[in-house]
């Protein structure tokens, strides 16, 4: 039997508390690159409820040096190891438990629990690391509080933290120093942090608003302490945010970040001590994009809003991951939509949920926000669990309002403060503060897959009435993935408006929120005079996949007349997708390409509409994204997909060639960099303009492209244009890829964007590229932002990754296997770039399998991949 025969799924039916809960933890770490020695002393007492003297310990890459029960030590009759464990055997009712262990920062390649970056130590717990630091019982469940004593060379680690407040400090004989920090919140093991090393401190400070002062610290490697303004900034509004929407306020004393570059994960919300990979921290004008500031500002609150949803009140079990993450995710949207604009801010979202989760749903992870089981639970930080389950909290507040929601928060929190608790606990606590019932939201919990609705429309002329017949429904699903079976309908709230369909005014009394919460209802409005034009589903007010029959004129018409901006911009989106399919189908048929006037008409409106803040101009005149047309398609023809909406581009570009270069050179007349929200959206919208201009086979285009380049002042216009120049077989590309690089080769944040630029390119010889930039001395599969700024990035080229001769499905396997069993989690998310493999044409699905068989056939194979190939050639 091999290892991958014999891994078995955890499940969530066989959830059990522990048979003795741990009342405190004193932890004491001698640092040591290639052994740190770590001493546990825990102190447990038996759980009533599971009556029994054996408790079973979590561990792993531990090496045992003792065991003492109450001070004295065990021999091997008292206990027994595992590769994954420890049982102790005849404990006491109540007992303090020391074990010593050697561990090696320095070896451990995985980023999960105790490990070295750049020479500084750090950890990561979540979701199970911390047993690689010790003999635990590593689980959310395990509340309790932490003292810990740090010990390491004053030289090469200066700076020694952890949670809590710091309590004592002094040097010892020998050179090192030690440092004691104690947590007076309890906590599971999952929220530990350590972090030491050679760090300067970017020092800022928040008054709560019950006047209690509270030290910020952001601590990072000393070439990059001028780059912490933004997140320091980001964390006090964060911080304001929270208390203004939800009356919480932060209960330490210090709140401390810390800028890892070897980092799985994009932040971990430690209580006090939040670790983050660097990119969501370090940011100028000169490195980091509009973007990278939105994204800092965005997980940077994300982070703190954790210290209530996810630290003060925690999950039961990992099944229950999505009740603190889909609500995180909920908050830091709302968050930022208060802080830039609302209506961008959902489009962007759900643009992401569409792109990433949509494709998850429909496949062989497909899965509920609360699944049933799992075989490693890194796997189930999906895009279903986090942007869907965020989706789902979101109906909570469209169906009960801000204020009914924020009574809902509150008595959460007043009923399971400083808990471990269940998605149950919180959808009690909506129903019970509103007097509401929310018994059927269960389903949203257990069923895996998008819910389709489709919406008919009738007309009584005679009766001045007007109806929509809406229907709910799941797709069928291969493969028996939990929660796909035997699924019923969900509770819909869908927002509803009627425009006039001659003036496209607003019939006011007809808009609202409807529920449909059966197969099937049909509501009935009245008193109109005449058929309006219904738009449905505004603000994307349930995760599904709308299907009502309109035509081209009625798309055209919502798209210039919705006053919902969700809407106006989906209307656009969806009559851009009907016309890139046909066309893409039409190439296989034989016809030739053509641009739809109406759509050429469409786009022409909203060029000249000056009405539009520039943000979301941008966003209504971008295609929908060829991955997104592929989802449409009955089988997904990348290259047709890419051909046809080339195609628009370049006849919309030839049809406004006048308009788009005079609205570029508006823009681009601004000035000096500013970081203001007016400039950052003419930002966003010159270089869209800029990306259509660039597809034009004209000197003056392409001089363009290159003079923004090498002229401008910031990250954002400099990254916009070398991704237009990477796609394109002009000389300027090289030179600009070559200036690019000597420039902040220094910098591997900036750096990795140039790997991006390259491995998303549209050329024909991307793959070569590719290949070759694997071979850069820059490049390392130890550091997980460099693999997936070039392999991630890569397998997210819809027309390259997918090319005919499997080329790209052999480069993205070797890298799976030479990475998975140092990294086990990096491996798996970028296994996953197969799983649509049965979406798309004989050939192409054949060689994807064959790559997966070939990865599932690996000895020794780690059960993170193990796991989501299985699922795959299974669906």
């Amino acid at each position: 039997m091999t290892a991958t025969q014999s891994i078995q799924p955890v499940l969530r039916s066989d959830y059990r508390p522990p048979t003795y809960w741990i009342e405190n933890v004193e932890l004491e770490f001698d640092l040591d690159p290639r052994e740190t020695l770590v001493t546990a002393r825990i102190a447990v007492r038996r759980n009533s409820q599971q009556p029994s003297d054996t408790l079973d310990l979590a561990g792993e890459n531990l090496k045992l040096q003792s065991v003492a029960i109450d001070g004295k030590r065990l021999d091997g009759d008292q206990y027994q190891l595992r590769d994954d464990g420890m049982t102790l055997l005849n404990l006491p009712e109540s007992c303090q438990i020391e074990t010593k262990v050697l561990v090696s920062p320095l070896t451990n390649k995985s980023l999960s629990g105790l490990y070295q970056t750049s020479g500084n130590y750090c950890t990561q717990c979540e979701a199970v690391g911390f047993r690689r630091i010790t003999y635990f019982l590593d689980r959310p469940d395990v509340m309790t509080t932490y003292r810990v004593t740090i010990r390491g060379d004053k030289k090469t680690c200066p700076v020694m933290l952890s949670n809590g407040n710091r309590i004592a400090a002094k040097d010892l004989d020998d050179g090192r120093h030690e440092v004691v920090w104690e947590d007076p919140f309890p906590k599971p093991s999952y929220l530990f942090a350590l972090v030491a090393g050679n760090l300067k401190c970017h020092r800022g400070t928040f008054t709560t608003r019950s006047g209690r002062d509270v030290a910020l610290e952001i601590w990072v490697e000393p070439q990059n302490i001028d780059k912490c303004e933004h997140a320091l900034v980001s964390l006090q509004k964060s911080m304001k945010w929270d208390e203004d929407v939800f009356g919480l306020e932060y209960d330490l004393d210090i709140y401390m970040i810390v800028a890892v570059n070897d980092f799985n994960m994009g932040a971990m919300e430690n209580k006090g001590l939040n670790v983050f990979n660097s990119k969501y921290v370090l940011a100028l004008p000169d490195t980091a994009t509009d973007e990278d500031y939105m994204l800092i500002e965005a997980v940077i609150a994300h982070e703190y809003f954790h210290n209530w949803t996810g630290n003060r009140v925690t999950c039961r079990d990992w099944f229950q991951l999505t009740l603190k993450e889909g609500l995180t995710v909920f908050r830091d949207q709302q968050f930022t939509a208060d802080q830039t604009s609302a209506a961008v801010k959902r489009i962007d979202d759900v643009s992401g949920l569409r792109a990433g989760q949509f494709v998850e749903d429909s496949g062989p992870m497909a899965h509920p926000i609360r699944p049933e089981s799992y075989i490693s639970m890194d796997n189930f930080y999906t895009a279903t669990v986090y942007r869907k389950g965020a989706e789902i909290i979101r109906m909570y507040h469209t169906i009960l309002g801000a204020e009914g929601f924020r009574r809902g928060m509150d008595l959460y929190f007043q009923r399971h403060d400083n808990s471990a608790v269940t998605c149950d606990d919180f959808r009690a606590a909506m129903a019970d503060a509103n007097n509401i019932n929310f018994d059927r939201f269960d389903r949203w919990y257990s069923q895996a897959g998008t819910p389709e609705l489709t919406v008919t429309e009738s007309w009584d002329a005679a009766k001045s009435e007007y109806a929509l017949t809406m229907t709910q429904s799941y797709p069928t699903l291969p493969g028996g993935n939990p929660g796909t079976e035997d699924r019923n309908p969900v509770p819909l709230p869908v927002r509803v408006g009627l425009l006039d369909a001659e003036s496209g005014e607003e019939i006011e009394q007809h808009s609202g929120v409807v529920m449909l919460d059966t197969e099937t209802e049909t509501f009935t409005f009245s008193g109109l005079s005449a058929k309006p034009i219904a738009s449905v589903l505004r603000g994307f007010s349930a995760p599904v996949r709308l299907r009502m029959q309109r035509d081209n004129e009625e798309l055209a018409f919502l798209m210039a007349n919705d006053n919902d901006p969700f809407n106006r911009w989906d209307a656009g989106q969806t009559l851009a997708t009907k016309l890139l399919i046909d066309a893409a189908n039409g190439l296989a048929d034989g016809r030739a390409l053509e641009l739809s006037e109406q759509f050429r008409d469409a786009f022409g409106r909203v060029l000249s509409d000056n009405s539009f803040d520039e943000a979301f101009k941008a966003l209504a005149l971008t295609l929908p994204r060829e991955s997104v047309l592929g989802q449409e398609m009955d089988v997904i023809d990348p290259d047709s997909l890419h051909t046809a909406r080339q195609f628009y581009r370049r006849r919309l570009a030839e049809c406004f060639q006048s308009e788009l270069t005079s609205l570029y050179n508006e823009l681009a007349a601004d000035g000096a960099y500013k970081n203001d929200q007016k400039s950052i959206n003419r930002r966003r919208l010159k270089n869209v303009v800029l990306a259509y201009l660039s597809v034009l086979d004209v000197p003056a285009c392409i001089s363009r492209v290159s003079n923004q380049f090498h002229q401008a002042d910031n990250m954002t216009d400099k990254q916009a244009a070398l991704s237009l120049l990477a796609n394109l077989d002009v000389p300027e590309r090289d030179a600009a890829l070559a200036a690019f690089y000597d420039q902040y080769k220094t910098d591997p944040l900036v750096i990795d964007k140039w790997y991006a630029v390259q491995a998303l390119s549209s050329r024909p010889d991307t793959i070569e590229h590719v290949k070759q930039l694997t071979s850069h001395p820059d490049f390392s599969v130890d550091n997980p932002n460099r693999v997936r700024s070039l392999i991630g990035a890569f397998t997210q080229n819809q027309v390259r990754f997918h090319q005919a001769d499997g080329a790209g499905y052999k480069l993205l396997a070797d890298y799976v296997l030479e990475i998975e069993s140092a990294n086990p989690q990096l491996a798996a998310r970028l296994v996953a770039a197969f799983n649509s493999y049965r979406r798309f044409d004989e050939s192409r699905q054949t060689q994807m399998q064959d790559e997966l068989k070939r990865i599932a056939e690996h000895p020794g194979l780690c059960k993170d991949v193990h796991e989501i190939v299985q699922r795959a050639l299974h669906f």
